[in-house]
């Protein structure tokens, strides 16, 4: 009788273990990496400005998935972008995930410490170097304690347009995405059953509101977006940016025509972005168990750009990531996700909306998720059409590695795209 009852107790046993290794589990985490100290801001390319204070605190938000064998993590910086150089510094500390699987992405806001290591005409850099192994070291604690916090989970994923006044094209005002992607775990036990774990947002705009003229360290619009919803929901929040290069950005417009570049300005905005989110997510239907799916490829980018390959010859960070002596090319790292009915793609910079649009609209599901500035942030992402086309397009041509650049990245993504599994409908 008692075999028979151990046989019994090592099936049900057997067969819990089985079932909880295909329950979709989700787990978040955050670290604070404001400096302790002021140190140099940057804006992008050339010499980073020297803050006089402080608004809002800065930080590393991570978003760990896992369903069987596949787990992956989401993680998100304060910063204007964050070279593979440091996220693979950080991917080397973080157990139990694949590197690859590891997706790290900036927010792209302007009023963070160097990440770049930008230099002058003289060669000098205002980078922290030790601000910033530290930041290595707290992305990966982030998304180890993340990891430790896995439990089981549901799904809630939707796009929808954000309304009211957010972001436009300073280029050419209607020319960008309005569409506002959300993906939200909710635990399914514990205390907290019912209750979201983590909700992303994934928008295209230029968090510079403050950017460096107004000497702050700052978040900027993400703090008070990431503050209303967690005192909204719970959970924890994150941001992901999108394709907003050439030049999607914060409305701040007044009917003066005057610009309300200051922190109450952050508030209405990230506030706005937060209520939108959330309204677009509320209606969508619940995903019991849903699936994931997480690929990765590496392609590769000419550097044409004299600027750009002046960045990559005399940064102490960038230069890691030139794949030649004589600074030709650059590699870089792309995932496709599917998440439940969601499809992400990740971006390696600052992606003109054209291509934005044009690459969801090749995604093989009707919620597409772009993740711009992703695993790398390579200046801006033109079409050979659009490179130094106009006058208007000077600039973001000019901090572009070169022309071919957005061809490539259209032509490999729909090739990953096609070669990928649907998600589900």
């Amino acid at each position: 009788m008692k075999i028979k009852f151990f046989t019994l107790l090592s099936f049900i046993i057997i067969y819990w273990l089985n079932v909880d290794a295909q329950t979709f589990k989700a787990g978040a985490a955050m670290r604070n990496i404001t400096p302790k100290n002021l140190i140099p801001i940057s804006g992008g390319m050339g010499t980073p400005e020297i803050p006089t204070g402080f608004k809002g605190e800065l930080t590393v938000r991570a978003f760990v998935l896992e369903k069987g064998p596949t787990r992956i993590a989401i993680v998100s910086v304060d910063n204007i972008g964050w070279p593979a150089y440091l996220g693979d510094r950080s991917r080397k500390l973080i157990k139990g995930i694949a590197p690859e699987n590891v997706l790290i992405g900036a927010t792209h806001a302007h009023s963070c410490p160097d990440a770049y290591g930008f230099t002058d005409e003289k060669g000098n850099t205002g980078a922290d170097l030790k601000y910033l192994e530290w930041c290595v070291t707290q992305i990966a604690d982030a998304v180890n304690e993340a990891v430790l916090k896995l439990q089981p989970a549901s799904l809630k994923t939707a796009v929808g347009e954000a309304k009211g006044k957010i972001a436009y094209n300073y280029y050419a005002e209607k020319l960008y995405d309005p569409r506002m992607g959300v993906i939200q775990a909710i635990a399914t036990s514990g205390v907290n059953k019912g209750k979201p774990i983590v909700t992303l947002v994934n928008y295209a705009t230029h968090p510079e509101i403050l950017g460096t003229d107004r000497k702050l360290i700052s978040p900027d619009l993400c703090g008070p977006l990431y503050d209303r919803v967690e005192s909204k929901i719970g959970g924890m929040a994150i941001f992901m940016n999108s394709a907003q290069g050439g030049m999607v950005t914060a409305d701040t417009r007044r009917e003066n025509g005057k610009e309300a570049n200051d922190w109450d300005e952050c508030i209405r905005i990230g506030n706005l972005m937060a209520d939108e989110a959330l309204r677009i997510v509320e209606p969508a239907p619940i995903q019991e168990n849903p699936d994931i799916y997480c690929a990765s490829k590496v392609i590769t980018f000419p550097i044409d750009s004299e600027a750009m390959r002046f960045v990559f010859k005399h940064s102490p960070l960038a230069t890691q990531a030139a794949k030649n002596n004589d600074f030709s090319t650059v590699s870089t790292r792309l995932n496709l996700l599917n998440i439940g009915k969601a499809q992400v793609v990740t971006i390696p910079g600052e992606a003109l909306p054209n291509i934005g649009f044009y690459v969801k609209r090749k995604m093989k599901s009707s919620q597409p998720f772009l993740f711009g500035l992703t695993n790398d942030a390579f200046g801006y992402m033109l079409t050979k059409e659009d490179f130094s086309g106009f006058e208007r397009y000077n600039y973001v041509s000019r901090t572009s590695l070169g022309e071919m650049t957005g061809s490539i990245y259209e032509d490999e993504a729909i090739k990953f795209i096609n070669e990928s599994p649907v998600p589900a409908k």
